[in-house]
């Protein structure tokens, strides 16, 4: 098993560090059945915008997912079967994830906000056997065949109740042994080109990611852990449910909108110790009057998803007078470059590689490191066993995801970085098209079908336009078909049109009507030339 090394220095702990991952495992059975052996070992507190409230030990989370997976193989699920968990922030989460992971089942992760349409391409595409949802998003399957088994949490006409199966199964379940190569879990994230991918880890990657725990979060069984994310991202396996579990660590699980004060409150009332959220929620909470003795127990601050800018970093390090802590990670390898305790902070950078990983930053060709100083192509070092087993059901695209310099192979994350002389990264771009928009990926294909069936489009392009709060948002340039003139009114019927066929954090919040598009010779969108033009014209640096 991967020992911890006690972080003191992180060029001594990084040239120490080696990677023991089992031949089997399973997060159920060997985390958590692991930790309720403490009948009275916390796991989650739970609470919402109502003020109620629910505690559970992992010894409750070990016997109700031990239920539930009795339930779920009951039905006919068999091992390696995909299951789509759309749920908002409730334990019902928890449960079916860990249920999943204890049958052999691969749960998708997805956000409550995906329409009908988004939710139809997933089932299709991963052939899902099984959904788990609220009773309030249970319409959005009318499409689905009748041999989708579906579960909701609330009672919705022709499903299986969620309550009735933890009811009825059994205490007693004996879990899959998972084998380090198995499917164990799968993400879809968007591209800048088609729809999104399916990214399928390994049982290998749950067990890896407790290091960027051990090391970035710096958790212990005696910490208490809130992650903003939602549950639809990878971010909230790390930071959520498979990296604090597996440090023992208990996490506050907080279903409601956001609002800076009631956050600020909660963070109080908890006594949070590591708190992890997004960039742009940070900026908003340092609006808000805070006194840093207020927040006695918070001892640590992180943030992923999005890059956090110097003046935040600063800004929230010297009002609360404890570290933030940017990290970088991605659906494919979750968190890889990192900023530690134990290690100096330099205004801007992502840090350096999480212990275990080794990075390269490669020319334009791939075929050799860029010099130092230099933007290049960040690539992970494989093996690594927190990188993915690959698309799913695309062997083409996951082998145009790796390249070989000599004798390495590397994964190719589609980021350009830049490593000083002190091996600290800093982020410079994608270098495709994809838009980051509070933390949420957006690939430009999704938002461009969906403003393309509305009469009025002939053509559309959207890229990754400034913000102050988001960092990007959503513009869409638009050429219209003949007959149609440009208006504001326009703009609202466009901007409501997207919001129905996809999800709404990916509606453009910015268009621009245009009589062309840049195009190559051959015809294919230049989307790069509009989001230069755009930051360009702002005045703003994508760097």
């Amino acid at each position: 098993m991967t020992q911890r090394i006690p972080m003191t220095d992180y060029d001594a702990t990084a040239a120490a560090f080696r990677w023991d991952v089992p031949e089997t495992f399973n997060f159920g059975a060997d985390v958590v059945d692991a930790w309720a052996e403490d009948p009275e070992h916390l796991a989650m507190i739970w609470c919402n915008a109502e003020g109620e409230e629910r505690r559970l030990t992992f010894r409750e989370v070990s016997l109700a997912s031990n239920r539930l997976a009795h339930s779920l193989t009951a039905l006919g699920l068999q091992r390696g079967d995909r299951v789509l968990v759309v749920l908002p922030r409730i334990p019902e989460w928890q449960l079916t994830m860990v249920a999943c992971l204890k049958a052999g089942l691969v749960p998708i992760p997805c956000v409550e906000m995906l329409t009908e349409r988004d939710l139809k391409y997933r089932v299709e595409h991963a052939n899902a056997r099984a959904v788990v949802c609220t009773a309030a998003n249970a319409d959005k399957f009318a499409f689905a065949p009748q041999s989708l088994i579906r579960i909701s949490v609330g009672d919705a006409p022709g499903w299986h109740t969620l309550s009735h199966l933890l009811r009825d199964g059994s205490e007693s379940f004996t879990a899959v042994r998972t084998g380090a190569d198995e499917a164990a879990i799968m993400y879809y994230t968007s591209g800048s080109s088609g729809h999104p991918k399916g990214v399928t880890h390994g049982a290998r990657s749950l067990y890896a990611w407790r290091v960027s725990a051990w090391y970035w979060l710096d958790l212990d069984q005696h910490d208490l852990m809130w992650c903003t994310a939602d549950t639809g991202w990878s971010k909230a396996g790390t930071s959520i449910l498979f990296g604090p579990w597996s440090c023992g660590t208990p996490v506050l699980f907080y279903d409601g909108p956001f609002d800076p004060q009631h956050r600020l409150a909660l963070l109080r009332q908890y006594k949070v110790t590591v708190f992890c959220a997004a960039a742009t929620e940070l900026r908003r909470l340092l609006r808000e009057p805070l006194q840093a003795e207020d927040y006695r127990g918070l001892r640590l601050t992180v943030s992923a998803g999005e890059s956090v800018d110097p003046a935040t970093v600063k800004a929230w390090s010297d009002t609360m007078g404890i570290p933030l802590l940017d990290g970088y990670g991605q659906t494919e390898t979750l968190m890889t470059v990192l900023n530690f305790v134990a290690m100096p902070v330099k205004p801007g950078s992502m840090g350096r590689p999480l212990p275990g990983t080794e990075v390269a930053v490669l020319d334009d060709n791939n075929d050799r490191p860029a010099a130092t100083g230099v933007p290049g192509r960040l690539a992970i070092a494989l093996p690594n066993p927190q990188v993915m087993l690959g698309y799913w059901n695309d062997a083409d695209r996951t082998r145009a995801a790796m390249t070989t310099v000599g004798d390495q192979q590397y994964f190719i994350t589609g980021d350009r970085v830049v490593m000083d002389g002190d091996g600290y990264l800093f982020y410079h771009g994608r270098d495709d098209d994809l838009i980051n928009a509070s933390g949420y990926r957006i690939g430009p294909l999704e938002v461009e079908n969906a403003l393309m069936e509305h009469p009025a489009v002939l053509e559309c392009a959207a890229v990754g336009s400034p913000d102050p709060e988001r960092g990007e948002v959503v513009k869409a340039f638009v050429v219209l078909r003949e007959g149609h003139a440009s208006s504001d009114e326009l703009v609202r019927e466009l901007q409501d049109h997207a919001r129905r066929l996809t999800a709404p954090y990916k509606y453009p919040r910015k268009i621009a009507f245009s009589d062309d598009l840049p195009k190559t010779p051959t015809g294919k969108l230049r989307r790069r030339v509009l989001r230069e033009q755009e930051w360009r014209d702002t005045g703003e640096s994508e760097s």
